[in-house]
């Protein structure tokens, strides 16, 4: 009987029903922000769940890039997916307005923007296609980074730059006059070391975390974007929890953005430190101004309905 008493007491402490979700990610450091963020949020949902949720992310490209992650996480085979918003321009017309160049004027003004009523509606964006938008991630500002400084638009004329395989990005990069090469992210460094491209564009974590600055030692603050990563979570795997679960991984996902941002601010001034050691040189005197002007061709072809152009006029004026 005692047995019986003990071996029912060690059953009970185990919760039900547990779930494993696994969340994809491309950066290489198991102690990138995101993949912090959703080993966070893991955690979060563990202790509030009493064991019955946790997430075991897979970094390092580990289950393809953020397309083939994206594609699965639409169909449920994957749970969720970590991905830059660009990956969804294609499926979700309302994940192009924070991905629009120059749209921030500052990170603040950025995450003021996606904390509010335009953040939630994007994130509502691409449930139509299997995604449900659970938090946006801090991506930072990203910058050209090239063999030479980049200081006007005279200097990115006929520059050979690796973008995101995005049809926006490329337009992004043809209004600056480049040659917009679309390219992988895994295939940047060699492409960069061997002359393949002239220059690629990111955010200071990503140019040292991917070592480009070893290739290339000219990073230019053209600071064109503050797109957000965002965090999905399959519809298929979603729609098959409890309202109460449901709004229990909303709030956990909501609760890591803030520890997201604290890491990621943190990295932003490891990686300038390390990749300044090594000789990058910082190039702050960059005409913005003629930047920005340069892409009115590119809102004209992107924000061409009157609910784009309204969330576009909305972050405008949200500063």
């Amino acid at each position: 009987m005692k047995m019986l008493y003990a071996t029912a007491l060690i059953a009970a402490s185990f919760p039900l029903h547990a779930v494993e979700l696994r969340s994809a990610d491309v950066h290489n450091s198991d102690e990138y922000p995101t993949v912090a963020a959703v080993r966070h949020m893991s955690e979060t949902l563990d202790k509030q769940s009493g064991g019955r949720y946790k997430i075991k992310v897979f970094n390092k490209g580990a289950l393809g890039n953020e397309k083939e992650t994206l594609d699965q996480v639409k169909i449920g085979a994957l749970e969720m997916n970590r991905v830059n918003i660009s990956t969804l321009n294609a499926i979700c017309p309302k994940s192009l307005v924070p991905t629009m160049p120059f749209l921030f004027d500052s990170i603040a003004h950025m995450r003021k923007t996606l904390d509010g009523p335009v953040g939630e509606e994007v994130l509502k964006g691409c449930e139509h296609e299997g995604l449900v938008g659970l938090a946006f991630y801090d991506s930072g500002s990203r910058s050209i980074y090239a063999k030479k400084a980049v200081r006007s638009l005279a200097d990115t004329k006929g520059l050979k730059i690796r973008v995101q395989p995005s049809e926006l990005w490329v337009a992004v990069a043809s209004a600056m006059g480049a040659n917009a090469t679309p390219m992988p992210t895994g295939e940047v460094y060699t492409a960069l070391k061997t002359g393949l491209i002239d220059a690629a564009e990111n955010n200071v974590p990503s140019y040292e975390g991917f070592k480009h600055y070893e290739p290339v030692k000219f990073y230019s603050r053209t600071e064109h974007s503050m797109a957000p990563e965002m965090l999905v979570i399959s519809k298929a795997v979603f729609d098959k929890m409890p309202k109460a679960d449901q709004d229990m991984f909303r709030a956990a996902a909501k609760e890591s953005v803030a520890f997201q941002r604290a890491r990621w601010d943190e990295q932003e001034a490891k990686a300038l430190a390390i990749v300044t050691k090594a000789g990058t040189q910082v190039v702050a005197d960059v005409d913005k101004a003629a930047f920005k002007a340069a892409m009115a061709p590119v809102y004209t072809k992107f924000i061409t309905t009157p609910d784009l152009q309204r969330l576009v006029q909305a972050v405008q004026q949200n500063k």
